[in-house]
């Protein structure tokens, strides 16, 4: 994502001032809206939420479309900073509380695509069932693998599919049964099958003689019962580095 300019216009009420360059940057994120929630397609790189630094985090710069007099949209999930993909917003207080405690019962299904070395797991389809637990060293954070009754576990689930392989690569489609803290990364990872790009948890940065930009994990779609009735189901493209791998490593 380039660099970003100045900024100069302040949103109502927001005490966030951003540009009309990151205005338009986040209206053209948009992939769907109506008038309960917004989704956007976030783009790698972009933190969604207390991220350090100058540049402005998605939940700030979803000042863009505050009402005049009212607050802006509300995240109602988070990806990781360089995770692209879905990501839901809710426009009202009532859609925020529906979508929350929907999200608490685990009634949203998540599609992710991942580009894993060096190759396809073993077996090709299955799931991965292991705990979790936080480890905080200085001021990062990283999740562990760890025996279901450490004191700090936290259950964690994942399934995988292989969609496509190729000699030291293979495209996976995951999909998180729980919501823990880098759960995709780890569990790949702890069957001997890191994200490429993903230089915290072991990922290759170079496949096939080609240079991995950054973690190769795209949020594809997003499955959840709508605040006014019925299921919403909202996918987004993944990004041009992602597919441009893709096509080098001869995976698509």
């Amino acid at each position: 994502m380039s660099r970003r300019p100045q900024r100069s216009d302040r949103a109502p009420t927001s005490g966030v001032t951003l540009s009309p360059d990151e205005i338009a940057f986040v209206r053209g994120l948009v992939i769907y809206e109506d008038p309960e929630i917004l989704a956007l397609n976030k783009p790698a790189g972009l933190s969604s939420q207390g991220g350090r630094g100058q540049a402005h985090t998605l939940d700030e710069l979803l000042w863009a479309f505050a009402r005049p007099g009212k607050a802006r949209p509300r995240l109602i999930h988070r990806l990781d900073r360089d995770t692209s993909g879905v990501i839901l917003t809710a426009r009202t207080k009532p859609a925020a509380g529906f979508l929350g405690k929907a999200m608490m019962g685990r009634r949203f299904a998540k599609t992710y695509r991942a580009i894993v070395t060096p190759g396809a797991p073993e077996p090709k389809a299955g799931a991965i069932d292991a705990p979790l637990r936080r480890d905080e060293q200085g001021r990062e954070a990283y999740m562990r693998v760890c025996p279901p009754d450490h004191p700090d576990a936290e259950t964690a689930r994942s399934r995988y599919r292989t969609l496509a392989e190729a000699p030291g690569a293979a495209l996976l489609e995951l999909d998180p049964e729980t919501g823990r803290m880098h759960q995709l990364r780890v569990h790949l990872a702890s069957i001997g099958r890191p994200i490429a790009g993903d230089a915290r948890y072991g990922g290759a940065l170079v496949v096939g003689g080609h240079a991995v930009p950054r973690l190769m994990l795209h949020a594809a779609a997003l499955r959840f019962p709508h605040p006014s009735g019925g299921e919403k189901r909202i996918e987004a493209p993944p990004p041009a580095d992602m597919l441009g791998l893709i096509a080098a490593l001869q995976l698509g």
